[in-house]
């Protein structure tokens, strides 16, 4: 009798995550977006934020998935030890280009797996440096809309690649789905990655 390959769920609704497993090979059985507050702890610092984030939206879905893979990520884009948000405005976009431009950031992508009992996690830090940008570039990628949502208000993936003078870390990452990392958090906790069978 064949054993029944093991169901690999996803716990997000971001279309870069999705298209980032794909990267990998692999599709999940179900996309489950995982309700939870997402506002920074008082005093919480970029990394355990990104991690606890993680976490919290694995457990969110994995309670009623027990016999599945939950995997789930969190992206911070932070400018010191300031967390910055997930722009929504053009005003939020705008502010965080302002103070990305011509200086140093760090990209904190967590990922967080469980299966059953068992949790594995890693952690992706990069660094990215911005070129000085005009009242103009900031303006022409304010209305290219790509912002809305954004860790940071920008995405790596898209115009703003322009903008990069330098990455040192990961780009997948950057973009939300560290694959190097979610490949040996996968591998470690007994997930069948190559191949699959369906």
């Amino acid at each position: 009798m064949t054993q029944a390959a093991p169901r690999l769920i996803l716990a997000s609704a971001s279309p870069r995550r999705l298209a980032l497993l794909g990267q990998m090979g692999l599709e999940p059985d179900a996309v489950l977006a995982a309700d939870i507050d997402e506002n920074p702890l008082k005093g919480e610092e970029p990394r355990p934020h990104a991690e606890r984030l993680a976490r919290e939206k694995a457990q969110a879905i994995a309670a009623d998935a027990r016999d599945a893979y939950v995997l789930a990520a969190d992206t911070v884009v932070a400018a010191g030890r300031r967390i910055l948000p997930k722009a929504e405005t053009p005003e939020e976009a705008r502010h965080c280009l302002e103070l990305l431009s011509g200086r140093a950031h760090r990209v904190y992508t967590a990922v967080h797996l469980i299966h059953g009992d068992r949790h594995a996690a890693r952690l992706s830090i990069s660094r990215v440096i911005f070129k000085s940008l005009s009242r103009e570039e900031i303006a022409a990628y304010l209305a290219s809309g790509e912002w809305q949502g954004k860790a940071g208000g920008y995405a790596i993936q898209g115009h703003a690649g322009a903008f990069i003078r330098q990455l040192t870390g990961s780009y997948s990452g950057v973009v939300g789905l560290p694959l190097y990392e979610t490949s040996a958090l996968l591998g470690g906790l007994g997930f069948p990655l190559y191949p699959r069978a369906k």
